[in-house]
C-alpha cells in the first residue's frame, strides 16, 4: 500500500504566513504612571545602593546633618559649607545619587525629594550649579480619548470653561477629586494647608488634559462669566493667603519645604524665556507641566482677573528694600514671562480648536495634536521578532 504523500514542512499556507507578519505595537500597554521602578535612577533606589556600600552610608548620612544647618540661599548669596560637610559631599561624587531623579506622580514622592536635596548639596560644590529640576521629565504617549458628544446636555453657547468643568464631570476620577478639593477649600470650611493638599492631589492624579482643560480654558474677552470660573479653579478665596506678604517672604518659605522647592526649581528650568518671542528653554507642554505642578504649593499662581489671562503670584515687593530688584525679578518671572504667556496662549488655541471640530472626530484631533511632537509619537509598529519566531516553531512542528 503506498504511503500517502507527507506535506513540505518547509512550505506553509499563505494565511499562516500572514498572521506571523502581523505587526505588533512595540510595548503596547507599557504606558502606566510611571512609578519608583520604572525611574532609569530614582534617588529612592540610588538612597538603597548607597546603603550597601559604608563609606557611601556614612557620607550620606554627615551631609543629611549638614543640610540642616546650612541655609538655602537666594540667587544673590553664597553658600557657606563648613569643611566637614565638603569631605562628606566628596565622599558621594561617584555615587549614583548625583545622577538620581524623582516623578512628580510616583509613590513616596515626598521621600525621593529629601534624598535629592539632601545630596544637592554635594553637586553644588566644586563646580558652581545652579539648581537643577528633580524631576525625571517623561512624556505620557497615552492619548486623551473622549466623547465630546456627552456635552450634548449643556446649551450650545456654553462657554468652554463650562465645558471642561462638564467633562471633568463626566469622568470618575476626575470628578472625585474635583469634589473632594471643592469641599476642603469652601469657604466654611476652609484650612489652607488641607485645600492646597487637595489641590496638588487634584492635578497630580487627574489626567493631564482634564485637568489643564480647566485650568486653562480659553474665554472670549467680554465673557467675564467664564473667566471668573476659570480664576476659580483653584478655590483662590482658601488655597491663596488673604494678606499678599513679600514675594521673597514667599519664596523663603517655599525653599525650605523640599516639595515647594522642587516644584519652583522645576517652573525656573521648564519655564525660562530665551527672548521675548516666547522661546522656551524647552518645550511649551514641559513649561506647563512644570505651572501646574506650583498650584497647591506655596508659590501658588493663578490668572490676575477674569478679563484675560495674565498670571501672578499672590505677593509683593514692597518693603523689600535693598532686595527690591530680586524680587522684582521673581514676581516677573510669573507675570512678565513670555515663554509662559506663549505657553498658556498655544494651549488656549488648541482647546478651541478641539471644540470647533466635529464630535465624532474628536479622539483622533487630540492623538494628531499629540503626535505633531516627534517626543510624544508612540513607538513605531514594527514586526515583533519574539511572537513571530514562537509561532513559526510551533507551526512547523505541528505541520
Amino acid at each position: 500500500m503506498a504511503r500517502p504523500p507527507h506535506p513540505n514542512p518547509r512550505t506553509l499556507p499563505p494565511v499562516l504566513l500572514l498572521l506571523l507578519l502581523v505587526p505588533l505595537p512595540l510595548g503596547a500597554g507599557e504606558y502606566p504612571l510611571p512609578t519608583e521602578g520604572r525611574l532609569v535612577n530614582s534617588c529612592i533606589q540610588a538612597r538603597r545602593k548607597c546603603q550597601v556600600d559604608p563609606i557611601c552610608n556614612a557620607a550620606y548620612h554627615h551631609l543629611n546633618s549638614c543640610t540642616s544647618s546650612v541655609s538655602t540661599p537666594s540667587p544673590a548669596q553664597e553658600l557657606l559649607v563648613p569643611e566637614e560637610c565638603r569631605e562628606a559631599a566628596q565622599h558621594l561624587r561617584n555615587s549614583s545619587l548625583m545622577s538620581c531623579t524623582c516623578h512628580r506622580r510616583m509613590k513616596n514622592q515626598v521621600a525621593c525629594l529629601d534624598i535629592y536635596w539632601t545630596v544637592h548639596l554635594a553637586r553644588s560644590l566644586g563646580d558652581f550649579e545652579l539648581d537643577v529640576s528633580p524631576y525625571e521629565d517623561t512624556v505620557t504617549r497615552k492619548p486623551w480619548k473622549m466623547n465630546l458628544s456627552k456635552l450634548n446636555m449643556l446649551k450650545p453657547d456654553s462657554d468652554l470653561c463650562l465645558k471642561f468643568a462638564m467633562l471633568c464631570t463626566l469622568n470618575d476620577k476626575c470628578d472625585r477629586l474635583r469634589k473632594a478639593y471643592g469641599e476642603a477649600c469652601s469657604g466654611s470650611r476652609c484650612q489652607r494647608p488641607t485645600c492646597l493638599r487637595q489641590l496638588r492631589a487634584f492635578f497630580e492624579k487627574a489626567s493631564e488634559p482634564h485637568a489643564q482643560g480647566m485650568l486653562l480654558c480659553p474665554c472670549a474677552p467680554a465673557d467675564q462669566g467664564c473667566g471668573q470660573r476659570r480664576r476659580n479653579t483653584i478655590a483662590p478665596s482658601c488655597a491663596l493667603p488673604s494678606e499678599a506678604p513679600n514675594c521673597l517672604e514667599l519664596r523663603r518659605v517655599c525653599l525650605s519645604e523640599p516639595l515647594c522647592r522642587s516644584r519652583l526649581v522645576d517652573f525656573q528650568t521648564h519655564c525660562h524665556p530665551l527672548d521675548i518671542l516666547g522661546t522656551c528653554a524647552t518645550e511649551h507642554s514641559r513649561c506647563l507641566r512644570a505651572y501646574v505642578g506650583l498650584i497647591g504649593t506655596a508659590m501658588t499662581p493663578n490668572f490676575v482677573s477674569n478679563v484675560n489671562t495674565s498670571i501672578a503670584l499672590s505677593c509683593t515687593c514692597r518693603g523689600s528694600g535693598n532686595l527690591q530688584d530680586e524680587c522684582e525679578q521673581l514676581e516677573e518671572s510669573f507675570s512678565h514671562n513670555p515663554c509662559l504667556m506663549e505657553a498658556i496662549a498655544a494651549k488656549m488655541r488648541f482647546h478651541s480648536q478641539l471644540f470647533s471640530q466635529d464630535w465624532t472626530d474628536s479622539t483622533f484631533s487630540v492623538m494628531e495634536h499629540q503626535n505633531k511632537n516627534p517626543a510624544l509619537r508612540p513607538q513605531p509598529w514594527v514586526p515583533s521578532l519574539f511572537p513571530c519566531t514562537l509561532s513559526l516553531i510551533l507551526l512547523l512542528s505541528l505541520w
